[in-house]
Parts: structure tokens; C-alpha cells; sequence
């Protein structure tokens, strides 16, 4: 038998999310985290084929001559975060606008004034390809270093038909040239530019973008911001039903700032995931579990919000909606790449426990961008992207925060990043 490329092997804990390669985690199954005690994992061409106790790995001959071992003895290893919901590729920033929610001034009202994703579309229209790239490899690098190995990125901070094609274009060639697994959403329907009124705006989106994006193949999802003052349900509705017959998957931004319907119309459409979802209402949350949507929830944005309010993730998992978690890294309301800040945040304020936030973060977030085969367990045939985090236990990763727990990134089997 051929050895592995790479062996890690003696983990105190090792958490595989085994046992939910059929459907994603809802329920009591959310703390189903598949626990190998003194755990090893071995892979060889990219690929996991090994997965067990260090006695068993070992004793099976995947240690060869050339074999890499990682000795992973007083720390935990996991699959690699996935992070489903991203507007990560973009140019500048918006530290400027902190003042201004320090006021109090509302979200909405900052966009109305011309700031806020109208801010980030002119600062990204007026940077080059090699500018944009540029930074936006460089928040990559973080995510990475993070633990971070497969991430859904949005277009939106075009709002023409050639920058959104440019945008999903910048995210295809990302995708070849570092190490993170890309997974491209169009969301022509961030927002609506001066000169458009809604309706119309929503007519080019439906006539003009989708047609052009779907003929390219440049996107995997559609996504549609949801919310009064953006895009109404009637406007969402006719986006992604244009969207489903070009046969993109389907995204929705639903009832982040109002009750206003998008958990409902999310269900209906059948989406992968509806997210946000800090104001959904009862009705709303059990379509979606009706529906098996995944819910996308974004701690760090509340929180940088700082309105105090976070969705009512224990109310869905009662309700058996499967929860997944994500940085939202964007300029505005949530400038993160870390998954394990998001993880502290959901344990406090979605009061998830550990193991339903590492679930969240792992193969519910691979379910909700469609890699669930792939990606967000350690399993025989799964890519090899793990992590070995240097905590102690699982329960230490939420509680120290504001640091980096993670010691090792493996990406397709090879060590991509290291203390």
C-alpha cells in the first residue's frame, strides 16, 4: 500500500463532523461533532483516506519515508472553516463611517447619503484589476491564516452590468491563484445606484445582468438584498425566479433590519441559504425549516452594529432549522476574516454551545455553498483541508479570544500556513 502524503496524528481532540454526509446538522444532531479521542488523519494526492485513532492510522502502514507527520499532541484538529457568506473582493475601506454610527445615524440613512455600498462601488470602479486583486488577496491571506480553506465571495460592488461581470470575473482568477477554495455568487442586487428607481433597477438586473452571467458561468448563486428600502419581496422574488430558470442556485439577504417577509419568500424559492435573519418572524423560521433552508447567521455583523440585537439562532435550531455561521467580511458593516471571532460571538450572543458552533462553521457552512461532498468533515475521500488548533479543548476555542488559535492550515493535503 502506498503511504500518505501527509499524516497528523496524536490530537487530543479531533473533531470530524462524521455522520452528516447525507443532509446538513439540525437539532440534537448540531452536537453530533464525530470526537476521536488521541485522533490521526492521513492524506494522500489531496485527498483524506484515513481517519481514526493514532493507534489504528499508524498501525495501518500510511507513514512512509517521505510521509510529513504533524505531531498534533495537546491541541484539537478539525476540518477547515468554511466561510459562506462574503463580500470579500472589493477596493478601499469605510473607517470614515464609524463616526457616523457612533451617532446613531441608521444603516439605510448612510446608504441614502451616498455612503456606505455606493461608498465601496466608486472606490472599486475607479481601482484597477491589479488594485483589487491586490487587496483583496491580501484579506484571503488573513481569512487563510485564520482557518479558513473554502469561502463564498459576492459580487455587488458593481451595480453595472461590466463591473458585476468584472467582479465575478477578479473572483474566478483569485480562485486559480491562491490557496482558498473560491465559491462565486453574483449579487447585482445589493443595492439600488442613483438614477434607478427600484423598478427599474430590478428590470436591468432580471434583463440585463442575469442573462449575461449565466452565459458566462462566471457564478455559482444569485443573492438579493431583501429588505425595505432595498429590494422588496416583489422585486426579490422576480430576481431569483430569473435567476432559478438560468439555473443559478439561489441565495437571499432576508430580514436583517425589518420583519419584512424574506425568510418566507426565501422558503418558497426554495434558496440553499437565507441569511442574517435577525428579524425573522416565527412564521418565517419554520418555512424555513419546513423547507430544510440553511440559515446563514452573522454574528460579527450585529455586533459591529452594535444594536444589541442577534438572531434567535435557538429558536431555529428548536425549530429544526440548520444554522450555519459566517465573518460577512465587507467594508462596511463587518471589516473580519475571522472565523474564530465569529465562533466566540456566536457561543455568547446566538448562545450556541461549542460543538453546534463548530458544526456551524464547518459542515453546515459547506452545505450552505453547495461543497458539502467535498468539504466540512474529515472523511475517507474528502479533500484535505484540516486544521490543528493550538487550544486545549474544544470549549477553549469561543472562550480565548481576540487572538489565533489556529497553528497548522492544511489545504488539499498540503501545509499552506504555520506558526
Amino acid at each position: 500500500m502506498p503511504s500518505a502524503d501527509l499524516v497528523i496524528h496524536s490530537a487530543d481532540i479531533m473533531v470530524t463532523m462524521k455522520g452528516h454526509s447525507d443532509s446538513p446538522a439540525c437539532k440534537e444532531g448540531m452536537s453530533e461533532i464525530g470526537l476521536i479521542e488521541n485522533g490521526a488523519v492521513a492524506v494522500r494526492d489531496g485527498k483524506i483516506v484515513a481517519v481514526g485513532s493514532t493507534e489504528e492510522v499508524l498501525a495501518d502502514g500510511w507513514v512512509g519515508p517521505y510521509t510529513v507527520q504533524i505531531n498534533a499532541q495537546g491541541k484539537v484538529v478539525t476540518p477547515g472553516f468554511v466561510d459562506p457568506h462574503t463580500h470579500v473582493i472589493y477596493a478601499g475601506s469605510r473607517e470614515n463611517e464609524l463616526s457616523l454610527k457612533l451617532k446613531g445615524v441608521p444603516y439605510l440613512e448612510i446608504l441614502r447619503q451616498g455612503g456606505g455600498i455606493h461608498s465601496t462601488v466608486r472606490s472599486t470602479r475607479l481601482a484597477s484589476d491589479a488594485e483589487v486583486k491586490s487587496q483583496t488577496r491580501n484579506r484571503l491571506k488573513t481569512m487563510l491564516s485564520m482557518g479558513t480553506t473554502t469561502a463564498e465571495v459576492k459580487s455587488g460592488y458593481g451595480l453595472t452590468l461590466e463591473e458585476e461581470l468584472r467582479m465575478l470575473r477578479l473572483i474566478k482568477e483569485l480562485d486559480h491563484e491562491q490557496d482558498l477554495d473560491l465559491v462565486p455568487t453574483f449579487m447585482g442586487a445589493h443595492a439600488v445606484p442613483s438614477g434607478y428607481t427600484e423598478e427599474e433597477f430590478t428590470d436591468y438586473v432580471v434583463e440585463g445582468m442575469l442573462p449575461q452571467v449565466a452565459f458566462k458561468g462566471l457564478a455559482e448563486f444569485c443573492d438579493v438584498f431583501c429588505e425595505p428600502g432595498v429590494f422588496s419581496v416583489q422585486s426579490s422574488e422576480r430576481i431569483l425566479k430569473k435567476a432559478r430558470e438560468l439555473n443559478l442556485k439561489l441565495k437571499i439577504h432576508a430580514d436583517e433590519l425589518e420583519s419584512a417577509g424574506g425568510a418566507e419568500l426565501g422558503a418558497k424559492m426554495g434558496v440553499t441559504s437565507a441569511d442574517h435573519l435577525l428579524q425573522a418572524s416565527d412564521q418565517g423560521i419554520s418555512a424555513l425549516a419546513e423547507q430544510g433552508v440553511i440559515a446563514v447567521l452573522l454574528p460579527a455583523t450585529s455586533f459591529n452594529l452594535a444594536k444589541n440585537s442577534y438572531a434567535r439562532a435557538r429558536t431555529m435550531i428548536e425549530k429544526g432549522v440548520p444554522v450555519a455561521v459566517a465573518t460577512d467580511s465587507n467594508p462596511g458593516s463587518s471589516p473580519t476574516e475571522s472565523i474564530p471571532f465569529v465562533l466566540t460571538l456566536a457561543c455568547l450572543y446566538l448562545r450556541l454551545t461549542p460543538e453546534e458552533a463548530i458544526t456551524a462553521a464547518t459542515i453546515n457552512a459547506a452545505y450552505a455553498v453547495g461543497r458539502a461532498h467535498q468539504v466540512g468533515s474529515l472523511e475517507i475521500g474528502k479533500q484535505g483541508d484540516i486544521l490543528v488548533l493550538n487550544v486545549p479543548n474544544l470549549n477553549y476555542l469561543p472562550y480565548h479570544f481576540g487572538n489565533n488559535p489556529v497553528d497548522v492550515v492544511v489545504k488539499n493535503g498540503k501545509i499552506v500556513w504555520r506558526v
